[in-house]
């Protein structure tokens, strides 16, 4: 009995044995298994982890894609530039007072931007850099660079800044780039490339819309830190690639003189090649500095530019809406050629045409004339007396086919497409029916018509040409743009009273070309802004004086250029905007001859565009500092 109790307990501690080493031996092929899944198997998922905490990438901003004009010729670049940055890991935290004293003395820096920094290198760990100082002079950077064994921590490097050679007259077109705001970061779901120091992105004006072709890809610098982010080494560079240069059709010359000839009147020059539609001048002026505002400018400053009177910040050529005026009058000379009137029938001008009770006035007493005559003349009579009869319906789906109203496709931020009113347009805004008297003003340019100066440009385009052109900034086209669907001898009519405006006896006759051999057609425009008790304007406020317009092209016998000039409060197109137009399509085939009279000129106004802009730029940053409100800038004397 007792021999197989025994017997029994060495069986029972057998298999317990034996359960206890197959527990063993499974945890132990499992233990051996995960060992092996995780070094083979996840080998290079850990090996990267690893590399993460070792290696570091310090990200390096790429340079920025060149703008440049049909000619190669450039209009946005880069430009060497040195700049200071520190290191919160590799400064000494006890004596960062110090060094931000000896930094503040070096560099001019403001208690204010000294106190950000401070803030910055205290919050951040790691070798990613704190800005100090960008785009300063060399002076200063080599000031910083002797005196570096007593600023551990702090690195002057070279780098980038964007640079526009003409200045203000590129600021609307171009726009400005500057450092990315919270919105645009997070828009870009948290890229650390818009948050490294010195790396800015467009702000304004081609710079914005064509942010992706013009950034590039960013490159980096490998370094090899301690666990405490210590910097051990500096491993292999990973080299940027520079952002795609762009290629306008804008001719950067022409540009320029535009703007230069604009001064700091307020109003708009565009010229384009009327066979292609590319845009060879888009000068809005008055104009900010890009090179100015890449830098930064104050909040105060940017509020007194933008309640500035003649709005320095707006984009007149696409974003300012005006009552075009008697330019309007050769093409709705076209819409009453394709209702059937003929151009050689005579409407008698006594000063007016009565409708109703109500007399609506002329611009003059020019008796008996025709379809050429009534645009040469700008009679107001015989287009009261001719849309009265076939009705402005009629000649809305004109103005449409001749793009007014329209908006472009064109690389641009916004733009103000305006309105080409008929009844249908009327009832639904208004929801009142539309009148006669409703015709009369809108065939003037008046009323409810309201315009930018590229559908004004485009549409003196068309005309001149018959051709379908639409407006073309980026790329060079050398190829014509269709036929228009208008009968040549409908436009031939406009065209020849568009010639006796400049040429004959009619409202720009001032204003002929300086040249033997060429010339230029156009239609005057004097835009309303405020009822005038009497006189020219000259007695009133600037912001109350009537809006001068033009449009025209050239050469005459075989068009190739169409040109639309704005200036705003200018008090007649024949006055302000005509002789723009005549200099700068003067600039097309003579430079040398309106390089001399704008020279004349600049000297008489007192400085070139750059200086004459730096000076009302300096006016109104004197006045933010001395927290005042603006006084007017500049004075009536200036400009064309």
């Amino acid at each position: 009995m007792k021999r197989v109790t025994e017997q029994n307990r060495e069986q029972l501690f057998s298999r317990r044995m034996m359960l206890v080493g197959g527990l063993q031996a499974t945890f132990g092929a499992a233990l051996i298994a995960r060992l092996g899944y995780l070094s083979i198997s996840q080998n290079k998922y850990y090996q990267t982890l690893a590399e993460d905490n070792r290696v570091q990438m310090i990200i390096v901003p790429p340079r920025r894609g060149w703008i440049v004009d049909r000619h190669g010729a450039p209009i946005a670049i880069n430009q060497s530039a040195f700049r200071v940055d520190a290191i919160p890991d590799q400064m000494d935290k006890e004596n960062i007072d110090r060094e931000l004293d000896l930094l503040t003395q070096l560099l001019d820096i403001d208690p204010e931007e000294r106190q950000r920094i401070r803030d910055e290198i205290m919050s951040k760990s790691g070798y990613r850099p704190v800005q100090v100082a960008d785009n300063i002079p060399y002076d200063q950077y080599a000031a910083v660079t002797v005196r570096l064994p007593e600023l551990p921590g702090i690195e002057p490097m070279r780098g980038f800044r964007r640079f526009y050679p003409a200045g203000p007259a590129v600021g609307h077109l171009v726009g400005y780039v500057g450092a990315a705001s919270r919105e645009e970061y997070e828009a870009e779901d948290n890229n650390p490339l818009l948050v490294t120091p010195g790396f800015k992105i467009g702000k304004e004006g081609l710079e914005e819309t064509l942010e992706k072709r013009l950034r590039g890809q960013p490159g980096g610098q490998r370094v090899e830190l301690t666990a405490r982010g210590r910097l051990v080494r500096e491993l292999e560079p990973k080299p940027d690639r520079s952002g795609g240069t762009v290629q306008l059709a804008l001719d950067a010359g022409l540009h320029e003189f535009a703007a230069r000839r604009m001064g700091l009147e307020s109003g708009a020059c565009i010229v384009l090649d009327c066979l292609t539609g590319e845009i060879l001048a888009m000068a809005s002026m008055p104009a900010y500095d890009p090179n100015s505002f890449s830098d930064g400018i104050g909040r105060t400053e940017w509020r007194l530019l933008s309640e500035n009177e003649r709005r320095p910040l707006v984009n007149k050529t696409l974003n300012a809406l005006y009552p075009p005026g008697s330019t309007l009058k050769p093409m709705a000379s076209l819409a009453l050629q394709g209702q059937g009137i003929d151009p050689e029938e005579r409407v008698f001008c006594p000063g007016g045409y009565q409708l109703g009770n109500r007399f609506f006035r002329c611009l003059g007493k020019h008796g008996s004339v025709d379809m050429n005559r009534a645009i040469a003349k700008s009679c107001n009579t015989y287009f009261y007396a001719m849309g009265h009869r076939v009705g402005y319906d009629v000649i809305a789906d004109m103005a449409r086919k001749l793009t007014l109203g329209a908006t472009y496709d064109l690389p641009v931020v916004s733009q103000s497409y305006g309105t080409i009113p008929d009844s249908e347009w009327k009832m639904r805004k208004y929801d009142r029916p539309w009148t006669s008297a409703d015709t009369l003003n809108a065939i003037i340019g008046q009323g409810y018509v309201i315009l930018n100066p590229l559908q004004l440009a485009v549409m003196s385009g068309r005309i001149a040409s018959g051709r379908a052109i639409d407006p073309k900034l980026v790329g060079v086209h050398p190829k014509p743009a269709p036929l228009l669907d208008i009968p040549t001898q409908h436009l031939d009519v406009a065209r020849r009273g568009m010639w006796q405006v400049v040429n004959g006896d009619g409202t720009a006759g001032a204003s002929r070309l300086p040249l033997d051999g060429i010339e230029m057609g156009g239609k005057t425009g004097t835009a309303q802004v405020r009822r005038l008790s009497s006189g020219d304007g000259r007695n009133v406020p600037w912001k109350y004086r009537d809006h001068g317009l033009f449009i025209g092209f050239a050469p005459v016998d075989k068009p190739r250029f169409a040109v639309s000039v704005v200036i705003e409060h200018g008090m007649g197109g024949s006055r302000a905007a005509a002789p723009v137009a005549r200099d700068v399509l003067t600039y097309l085939y003579d430079r040398e001859k309106a390089m001399a009279s704008l020279e004349q000129m600049e000297e008489q106004w007192g400085g070139s565009l750059k200086q004459r802009t730096a000076a009302f730029h300096q006016h109104v940053l004197d006045v933010a500092n001395a927290n005042a409100a603006p006084s007017p800038t500049p004075s009536e004397g200036d400009g064309a």
